[in-house]
């Protein structure tokens, strides 16, 4: 209304406005070639009129929002940490400025293994972690990272985006004061180093390893000591002999973590992480106070660091690999029956878990119905397909 009002407005020369101002014959005629073309904006082309107006208008309308982001990983592991800065970044972009989200590393704000409890309680705002560190609370949590021989990567995905997992998970966390995003994918991990080889069953009893989420109730069933170890303090812990084996993630991490000095054989795959999915936790009050728009922003960037961090350690762990074995690491899957007990020990724990979680009842009974249907689809073309790849010999030169 105030633009049109002022086109509106007699402001030619001879009417004297502008305090009585005589213009020249050349400036009268420059004036009137500007008032033709704001007439035209005005009355031809008021959409573009308007958004020169209303954009600024609308971007003032924002509010300032000033988030901390309580991250489970040291800034070192630049592409787990990363997730969440680019998370911190794209929603920055998307509202030039006004929702900023300041990242802090594992032990700045909180401990590594800390960052749901954070969260929950609103002493920060948001958190980057992975939501099988807290099965101690409750084993239903697994479920949003991974379970031992559930999903990959793109299955679990699936489950999240299409399959029901993410309302599911919503539901859980919603006890706990938090509203959850995935938010990150490392792809299946390596199964991990290991002072001594593993030949079969019998030598994970008494085996002190650092690993994280629900494996550590399965191999406890084999006479495993599990430890639930963050990132940063690993490494300590393998060289002094406080644990005979650790995982983490795969080549890229566990490179710069330097577990190759102190410990040679390097075991794959890591089964208890098909796909394990990080997660973007935000505290409910503080999330449902977000205008609408920020609201979808944030969605929007948790999605594109789900994706781009699993295309990330993709690219990243290849060449890693290929440094570490050219440092002298042993490369080892681990032994068939070994594989085997684990299976049996992991399926055991999830029926008796059932029993008498009902809350792990409910996810568990939809996840393993989805993981059975997944599984017949994925044999028929994307195991079809793997499996011809990557054992086929080079093709004939013509």
């Amino acid at each position: 209304m105030r633009g049109g009002a002022c086109v509106a407005a007699d402001l030619s020369p001879s009417s004297g406005a502008g305090g009585g101002v005589v213009r020249s014959n050349d400036e009268k005629l420059d004036w009137e070639t500007s008032m033709k073309r704001r007439t035209f904006l005005t009355s031809a082309g008021v959409g573009v009129a308007a958004s020169t107006v209303a954009a600024p208008a609308i971007a003032q309308s924002m509010p300032e929002v000033r988030w901390r982001c309580a991250s489970s990983f040291p800034k070192s592991l630049d592409t787990i940490y990363g997730g969440a800065e680019e998370v911190a970044k794209r929603v920055s972009e998307a509202t030039d400025g006004k929702f900023q989200i300041r990242v802090f590393a594992a032990g700045e704000i909180v401990p590594g293994l800390q960052v749901l409890d954070a969260v929950q309680n609103n002493t920060v705002q948001c958190g980057h972690t992975v939501s099988y560190y807290y099965v101690g609370k409750d084993p239903t949590f697994a479920f949003d990272a991974s379970m031992p021989f559930g999903l990959n990567a793109r299955q679990q995905m699936a489950w999240m985006s299409h399959g029901g997992g993410l309302e599911l998970m919503r539901e859980f966390f919603k006890g706990y004061n938090i509203v959850q995003f995935p938010g990150g994918n490392t792809g299946t991990q390596m199964g991990g180093w290991f002072r001594k080889e593993i030949k079969n069953v019998q030598d994970l009893n008494g085996l002190k390893m650092r690993i994280g989420g629900y494996a550590g109730k399965v191999i406890s069933k084999l006479g495993s000591v599990p430890q639930q170890i963050a990132g940063g303090d690993i490494y300590p812990a393998l060289e002094k002999g406080t644990i005979d084996a650790t995982e983490w993630v795969g080549p890229y991490d566990d490179e710069k973590l330097g577990f190759y000095k102190v410990a040679k054989y390097y075991y794959y795959p890591g089964w208890w992480e098909g796909g394990p999915q990080v997660s973007f936790l935000t505290n409910i009050n503080e999330y449902e106070g977000l205008p609408k728009a920020y609201k979808a922003i944030l969605e929007q960037a948790c999605a594109a660091a789900n994706t781009s961090m699993l295309g990330k350690y993709d690219v990243q762990n290849m060449d890693a690999l290929k440094r570490l074995v050219a440092a002298g690491t042993i490369l080892k899957p681990f032994p068939r029956d070994v594989m085997q007990a684990c299976y049996q020990a992991a399926f055991e724990l999830y029926e008796e878990e059932a029993k008498t979680n009902e809350k792990f009842k409910k996810v568990y009974e939809a996840w393993k119905k989805f993981r059975d249907e997944e599984y017949l689809w994925f044999r028929v073309a994307e195991y079809s397909f793997d499996n011809f790849v990557y054992t086929a010999p080079p093709p004939k030169k013509g």
